[in-house]
């Protein structure tokens, strides 16, 4: 990625004045209290992930078969002889000219990690209803190395609640995220988790949706231990400044004139390829 990017926020300037100024002494007592309520947190999540651990299984009856670059392959034979299997659900539908920004933002965390994956027995692939030459081609400009199929021909993506048939759009709210979603569009972000037993069995564990797929987002953990901390607007599409890594020089930033909301800028995702990320309602 290229690290001399043009910064893509609305307030460059930062003045001190503008935040308390303590002793050394004073911001340690600060920062201890601070680190009991991250401690807590931590704890918190530790609580979670045993419960997610714990979600019963649900047992894959179809016959899911994927275009790759090694031919047809079943849901199965993507786990590439381990027992589990994790999926973004990459947005990128038949016709569009490349693939989701904020998919793309997700997927340039990706390839350092599928190494460390692997040694705990877990596959990582990304699969969208776009043709693979479509994938193959954009894959090739972002420069990324992870697994990557297409659905297309396939219910995969319409099963686990990421792509959305024309007569569900139509109607004017999904079935997304477990619940009503107002934001009636084809396709919307998602990670789902799969186990195969010894026995030749896969299950589906586990699956993720909105602000979920904030876990890929790795550059957001890091942000959000800055002093600006994501600096994003208080607009719909608070992800208005994401770019696809090659295109930050060369895209100027979002205006509030040209940010638009949610239903604008899903309208233009075939070109664009962009995903919301939304209000503070919608987003939990």
């Amino acid at each position: 990625m290229n690290e001399t990017t043009v910064p893509q926020t609305d307030s460059a300037k930062v003045n001190a004045g503008d935040h308390r100024i303590v002793s050394r002494e004073d911001w340690i007592a600060e920062r201890k209290a601070l680190l009991r309520r991250e401690k807590e947190l931590t704890r918190l999540r530790d609580q979670l992930a045993a419960e997610r651990r714990a979600l019963p299984w649900v047992r894959v009856e179809k016959e899911y078969v994927f275009n790759t670059n090694k031919g047809p392959r079943r849901l199965i034979d993507l786990f590439d002889g381990r027992h589990q299997l994790i999926v973004q659900h990459f947005m990128f539908a038949p016709g569009w000219e490349q693939g989701c920004q904020s998919c793309s933002y997700m997927a340039d965390h990706t390839d350092g990690m599928t190494t460390h994956l692997a040694q705990r027995d877990v596959t990582f692939i990304a699969i969208s209803r776009a043709p693979l030459a479509d994938i193959e081609r954009f894959r090739r400009r972002m420069g990324w190395k992870f697994n990557w199929v297409s659905s297309h021909g396939s219910q995969f993506n319409y099963d686990f609640g990421v792509s959305f048939p024309p007569e569900d759009v139509a109607r004017g709210t999904l079935q997304y995220n477990y619940g009503d979603w107002p934001y009636a569009y084809e396709e919307w972000p998602g990670i789902s988790v799969f186990l195969k037993s010894d026995a030749g069995e896969v299950f589906h564990t586990y699956s993720c949706y909105t602000r979920g797929v904030e876990i890929m987002m790795g550059t957001y953990n890091l942000l959000d231990i800055t002093p600006k901390g994501r600096d994003e607007r208080e607009v719909e599409n608070k992800m208005e400044w994401v770019r696809h890594h090659d295109r930050y020089q060369t895209e100027p930033a979002q205006t509030a004139a040209s940010a638009g909301t949610v239903g604008e800028l899903l309208d233009t995702a075939k070109s664009a390829c962009c995903h919301a990320d939304l209000t503070s309602e919608a987003r939990t």
